[in-house]
């Protein structure tokens, strides 16, 4: 039996209700407090959740609480979770785990030098329609993967987000918002990324505001909303990765992996459910596969594991060096369209092991 944990919040905005009824599914969990630069936004969740609203420098002072989930916006993911190292707490962030280079490698700099651990979302890839399509992959369900596409392509969260301006600035974008999920699918399903090269624009300098308490204002836009490249993966494989805030409507898939024995269709990254299909040469028209792997799994998942392994001495799934990797291979996109050249990575990173079948109920190990 994994001791329980007592985990902090800090960042109190619309995904923290998520993280606690998530986080609150686990036994080795306990969400106790949360905080925030707007004590009222801190209230508001401390009523709706039943846990304590505290002070950002009360909650670090907890010596009760030994993680602390980082649910700031992008841009201070990197500044919040350093502090919360430097209080000598684990911390588990939202996506991305930094928007530069040198706050991730610092944030696993000192992590490693303080004897703590870094986690990072997304954590979607645990859940059983991600973990299903691991399986049939190592099982050789679609032979050896030669390809895949990845496409997230809608017109941008400003029609009905109620702060959407902060999608629009460097760290964000699609890439930044919604990169990570796809990133981390496919390094879930296929390791590590060795190059790649892609192409970006800013299609429209100026977003309009839809949400009723905001609507009509005009929003700058200072990061491209159009990304499309161009992965090779150190296994083999190539994709095709089109990240987008600029498409009103399409018909394709959010991703396929290619084998040379079939071709498998994966899930929303977005999610943790189904569906799964799958379509092979002796076997040729699209069978929907039931999943290995439970799915009523909530955000949370990753600290769950990440509270598991802290226990036992094994590695957490969704951990820094993952994170990390995500990052590198977000800003080389970037340096990539910028230069009209490939980047070749300096950074890696151990594919996740995947789960366990058959966990026992609210447990990782």
């Amino acid at each position: 039996m994994v001791a329980n944990m007592n985990v902090g919040i800090i960042g109190c905005g619309n995904i923290a209700p998520r993280y606690v009824q998530g986080c609150n599914q686990w036994d080795a969990l306990n969400v106790v407090a949360c905080a925030d630069i707007n004590s009222k936004a801190a209230a508001a969740l401390a009523n709706n959740t039943g846990i304590n609203a505290l002070s950002i420098p009360e909650l670090l002072a907890d010596f009760d609480i030994g993680l602390v989930i980082n649910l700031t916006i992008p841009a201070a993911h990197a500044e919040v979770s350093k502090v919360i190292l430097l209080a000598g707490k684990h911390v588990y962030s939202e996506k991305p785990l930094a928007i530069t280079r040198e706050d991730g490698a610092e944030i696993l700099a000192l992590a490693e030098a303080s004897g703590l651990r870094v986690g990072s979302a997304p954590d979607t890839f645990l859940g059983g329609g991600l973990q299903t399509c691991r399986k049939l992959i190592d099982e050789g369900a679609i032979g050896e993967p030669v390809a895949a596409t990845a496409f997230m392509m809608s017109s941008g969260p400003e029609s009905w987000h109620p702060n959407p301006p902060f999608f629009y600035q460097v760290g964000a974008g699609p890439l930044f918002d919604m990169g990570p999920y796809y990133l981390t699918t496919l390094i879930h399903l296929l390791g590590p990324i060795r190059r790649l090269t892609s192409s970006a624009r800013i299609s429209f300098t100026e977003r309009v505001a839809g949400h009723e308490s905001i609507r009509g204002q005009r929003i700058p836009v200072y990061t491209p909303t159009h990304v499309s490249g161009s992965l090779e993966f150190q296994s083999g494989p190539i994709a095709t990765m089109v990240m987008s805030f600029d498409v009103q409507q399409h018909t394709l898939p959010r991703i396929e992996i290619y084998g040379s024995e079939g071709t498998l269709i994966v899930p929303d990254p977005n999610t943790f459910k189904g569906p799964v299909r799958l379509w092979r040469l002796d076997n040729p028209q699209w069978v929907d596969v039931s999943l290995s792997h439970s799915d009523t799994v909530l955000r949370g998942i990753g600290v769950a594991d990440m509270v598991h392994a802290i226990a036992t001495g094994r590695d957490h799934r969704a951990n820094g060096r993952l994170a990390f990797h995500v990052l590198d291979n977000m800003l080389a996109m970037l340096e990539a369209a910028e230069t009209g050249r490939h980047v070749t990575l300096t950074s890696t990173c151990d594919q996740p092991l995947p789960l366990p079948v058959d966990l026992p109920e609210r447990m990782m190990d």
